[in-house]
């Protein structure tokens, strides 16, 4: 396709908002920043002094290609219904709605079922061409680094298979203009040194981050006392001081008691427990006791002789048997009956279990991890729980911070939770939005780190592959919040409307489904009515729609032959 020409941007402004008021702008759900582009020919100088210019413009390139994989993603959610050609412009006007480059699409040839592409754009006032030749001569290499791996990156995405740009003119070598041209990179003849630039794991890169590397590996050896348990995730200090207390009682033989909220984690901490101490090789048995019912928790912790009851056909051991040279777990402790209560009292002080209706005692030896979400001592006061069973278990307590007081562990549990579901569902689930990763840090967490778990499957679930879980999956009541400033069509920043659905059905919604209501049919007779007051003006009607005018384009075609 010739001279391809770009469709209306108002739809990408509109999802730019401005929130002074909390330092953030936002591109849909990305958060974005405004930067002095002297301050980025600065950086761009003094990588090239520290670490080469080979290696400066890989990073460079490496940092575009990352933005445009982002942009490209939002691009599919911008544009779902609009024809491919127009999805994909959404790139080169967000490279121009950026401040970046003005971008002109000179030929444009591709097919996503084939996955052939051909691109050929012109850049005009390319801010990287401009801040290198304020304090620089003329180069002989192209210099627009990050805009050529934006342009690779975000098509990549597009097409679904490797595509690498080159600049075929530069304003930065004394072009009038910068040109470039995109093609699969198997079409290019020097491909593999241009894909080992926007690729991490290349060779020079991987010297040159022994240093780095080296550092950690110092720092993890220094920290290795505050390790976290197996199987668990955080770095936060209300985590790390957790997990040091397990690690420290692993060792020895005494009852520990796990205090937390419901959701917290306490049966990972008291896996961690189990698989640092000498027992790591014998049985863990975790119990909740409050799924059992009352009349069966004896014989389900103790086991039970052949005739002890009707049913009892057949002699079987117990959870505590079981467990024996183990650990085991009981969660919700609090639950226990009084029979249970006083026979879990006897096998701590006796190191011997009986079984339901048998005759003599069985010797055990079993490290008991306790667990509640309830205060015990409270549950003493009341005579819910015997005190001197409580003082048996309290031996070593500690308490499992909740989800809102280790907020920084937030992204790394996320980030795990979205690689367990993607595997769990064979999903590539890019991770979640800004936005939604701002609303995770501050939501209260009521159910924890279990609620939490649930809300990544749900997202990852819900969400269609390469794409990224936005806030709007995880809470779909959320609002946006008040002070937030748009970009009026005049360019100047005004407050949005806010949208307020009401506290129930709208009247006119159900005067119309009362009837012989046909939703394509209130579209068409809407679209029409709009044109004829816009008079035959699509950007004029589109804006009383409400909708952009690539939209109500798509929409017009759609619909002819509709009267």
């Amino acid at each position: 396709m010739e001279n391809p020409q770009l469709p209306s941007n108002e739809d990408l402004l509109a999802q730019i908002r401005f929130d002074p008021d909390q330092g953030t702008i936002w591109l849909a759900e990305q958060r974005v920043m405004l930067n002095q582009a002297a301050a980025w020919g600065a950086l761009r100088d003094e990588l090239v002094g520290s670490i080469g210019i080979q290696r400066a413009r890989a990073l460079l390139m490496r940092f575009g290609y990352q933005t445009g994989l982002r942009d490209a993603e939002l691009a599919r959610k911008l544009r779902p219904d609009l024809p491919a050609e127009q999805a994909f412009m959404v790139g080169p006007q967000l490279h121009s709605i950026r401040g970046l480059v003005h971008v002109r699409p000179l030929e444009l040839d591709f097919d996503l079922a084939k996955g052939t592409f051909f691109g050929r754009f012109e850049w005009r006032n390319s801010f990287e061409a401009q801040v290198f030749l304020q304090h620089h001569d003329v180069s002989a290499e192209p210099v627009c680094w990050s805009q050529l791996g934006y342009a690779s990156g975000y098509t990549t995405y597009f097409i679904g298979r490797p595509i690498i740009y080159k600049e075929v003119a530069c304003a930065g070598c004394g072009d009038v203009h910068c040109e470039i041209v995109g093609k699969p990179a198997e079409e290019w003849d020097d491909h593999a040194e241009t894909e080992r630039l926007l690729l991490r794991d290349s060779m020079a890169e991987e010297l040159f981050s022994l240093q780095s590397q080296l550092s950690e590996l110092q720092e993890t050896i220094r920290a290795r006392d505050q390790d976290t348990l197996a199987n668990s995730v955080g770095r936060s200090r209300a985590f790390r001081e957790a997990s040091q207390l397990i690690r420290r009682a692993a060792a020895s033989k005494a009852n520990v008691l796990l205090l937390g909220e419901t959701g917290v984690g306490k049966e990972v901490f008291a896996r961690g427990l189990h698989a640092s101490s000498p027992r790591a090789d014998r049985p863990f048995v975790a119990v909740n006791c409050a799924s059992i019912p009352p009349d069966l928790i004896e014989a389900e912790l103790f086991g039970v002789e052949k005739g002890a009851y009707t049913g009892a056909t057949v002699s079987r051991p117990g959870k505590f048997e079981r467990a024996n040279h183990g650990t085991i777990f009981l969660d919700e402790v609090v639950e226990l009956s009084a029979r249970a209560q006083a026979s879990l009292l006897r096998v701590i002080q006796e190191g011997e279990v009986e079984r339901v209706g048998g005759t003599h005692s069985h010797r055990i030896d079993v490290r008991i991890v306790a667990a509640t979400n309830e205060d015990l001592k409270l549950a003493v006061t009341n005579g819910k729980f015997r005190a001197d069973l409580y003082y048996r278990l309290n031996v070593y307590p500690v308490a499992i911070p909740p989800l809102r007081e280790r907020t920084e562990d937030i992204a790394l549990l996320t980030e795990h939770f979205i690689g367990k579901y993607n595997t769990l569902y064979a999903k590539r689930i890019l991770g979640v939005s800004d936005k939604a990763m701002q609303a995770l840090m501050h939501y209260q967490w009521p159910g924890n780190i279990r609620e939490l778990e649930n809300m990544m499957e749900r997202g990852v679930i819900l969400t269609d592959n390469g794409r990224m879980i936005d806030v709007h999956t995880l809470f779909p009541t959320l609002t946006e919040p008040g002070g937030m400033k748009a970009i009026a069509p005049s360019g100047r920043l005004h407050t949005p409307p806010v949208r307020d659905a009401g506290p129930g059905p709208d009247a006119l919604c159900e005067q119309l489904l009362n009837e012989e209501f046909k939703l394509d049919q209130f579209e068409a007779r809407l679209i029409h009515t709009a044109m004829a007051k816009a008079e035959g003006n699509v950007t004029q009607a589109a804006r009383l729609l409400g909708i952009t005018r690539p939209q109500l384009a798509y929409r017009l075609d759609k619909l002819k032959g509709v009267k």
